[in-house]
């Protein structure tokens, strides 16, 4: 990663202006600056060598390096914006002998003054997460130790189950499966049963109801009295001039 440059933003039209000196605490304002007329115009590159970052102000024609401005950290001394304005900061440049001076810079877009933010926020976080990075790995991680100490017991809570008379656990039925205890309360005679082995007497037979009177004998002749006519007609008959037949039935 040290060993290559990478570009990070490039804009093609930067303004540059020579600034008066700083007159309060309170910073720079970009209305003391005679911005109708800038001192140079150009292009800007933002680029990065490793950690180290620098702002290129070249023609944009040749590419020649105009001022080159070193940035240690974001916000810093280095590039600081104005007051009034977003679009415009106040950079610090250095020779290749160390001497230092201090321009302005705008952009006639804003969003270009927008871009040189975010890209100068996006490369410092990413060198702040290097170093954290770099300072876990020199640092002695601490182990974590889960041995017993020296007299330090533990209880374990175990749950036991005993076995009920069907052969499986007692926790393995329900409540509500359970045989009842039998002769409790509740429905039924509630009996006990008998022994084993004992033989049940049969209950006792009802004593026979006394029989109804004997019902009179059938005729021996299935007609009745009909055939028996001549035998209990009323005497009435006797008086008649002409006699019936013997096989006719009298009414």
């Amino acid at each position: 990663m040290d060993d290559y440059e990478s570009t990070l933003l490039v804009k093609q039209e930067v303004f540059v202006y020579q600034i008066p000196p700083r007159t309060s605490a309170r910073g720079y304002r970009a209305a003391d600056w005679n911005l109708g007329t800038p001192d140079w115009t150009g292009r800007l590159k933002l680029t990065s060598r490793g950690r180290t970052c620098n702002i290129r102000l070249e023609d944009r024609n040749s590419g020649e390096l105009f001022a080159n401005c070193p940035v240690e950290s974001y916000p810093g001394v280095a590039i600081e914006a104005v007051t009034d304005s977003s679009r415009y900061f106040v950079l610090r440049i250095m020779d290749d002998s160390g001497r230092t001076a201090f321009i302005g810079v705008g952009f006639a877009d804003r969003s270009d003054s927008f871009d040189l933010n975010v890209a100068l926020q996006d490369h410092f976080k990413w060198v702040l997460k290097e170093n954290q990075i770099e300072k876990e790995k020199s640092e002695p991680t601490q182990k974590l130790d889960l041995g017993f100490k020296e007299g330090q017991t533990i209880k374990i809570n175990m749950k036991i189950t005993r076995k009920n008379q069907d052969g499986g656990d007692d926790d393995d039925v329900s409540p509500t499966h359970r045989a009842k205890p039998r002769g409790s309360g509740g429905g039924g005679l509630g009996l006990l049963p008998p022994p084993p082995g004992a033989a049940i007497a049969p209950p006792p037979r009802a004593a026979p109801a006394s029989a109804p009177a004997a019902a009179a004998a059938p005729a021996a002749n299935e007609w009745g009295d009909f055939t028996s006519g001549n035998s209990s007609a009323p005497s009435a008959s006797s008086g008649s001039g002409s006699a019936a037949p013997s096989n006719w039935v009298q009414f």
